[in-house]
């Protein structure tokens, strides 16, 4: 089952595991965060909102508290000696979605633990590859070519 969120002024397409980064939410690692938007859902009987589906919300764990990039908004009016340097980091959450409820019910307080995932069995030993150095021109010569140089030097 999946669902349509807005968070932030954003919409996110989640099912249940999906690890999501929004905009910040005030919230600490580890509690449960509570989406009452939901503008869609699907599944057995998709439905779309009028423009949210009533009694339905969307529970998710915080992970994490994140920083995006750095961007920089440099401002120059030339020959008049005005620079102007501002850099700025948006700030995300990093939350994994627990749960998708229908018909009004309330979340779990604890997020359910993560299922293991089974390791993937190695791969065999691969073929060695190619060296990628540049060869000599000793290298580079044929067998064919080597007897002809021999022969022209004697």
């Amino acid at each position: 089952m999946f669902a349509v969120i807005k968070a932030g002024g954003k919409q996110y397409r989640v099912v249940a595991e999906d690890v999501i980064r929004i905009d910040r939410v005030e919230k600490n690692p580890g509690e449960i965060v509570t989406f009452g938007e939901v503008l869609a859902h699907g599944g057995d009987k998709p439905q779309i909102g009028l423009p949210t589906v009533s009694g339905a919300s969307v529970a998710g764990e915080v992970l994490a508290h994140e920083r995006g990039d750095k961007v920089i908004a440099f401002k120059k009016r030339r020959r008049k000696n005005s620079r102007r340097k501002r850099g700025y980091r948006h700030e995300f959450s990093v939350i994994r979605i627990t749960e998708i409820l229908l018909d009004g019910k309330k979340p779990s307080d604890k997020a359910p633990p993560r299922p293991k995932r089974e390791a993937k069995p190695k791969a065999e030993a691969a073929p060695e590859k190619k060296s990628t150095r540049n060869k000599t021109s000793a290298e580079r010569a044929t067998p064919a070519t080597k007897g002809k140089a021999a022969a022209a030097k004697k």
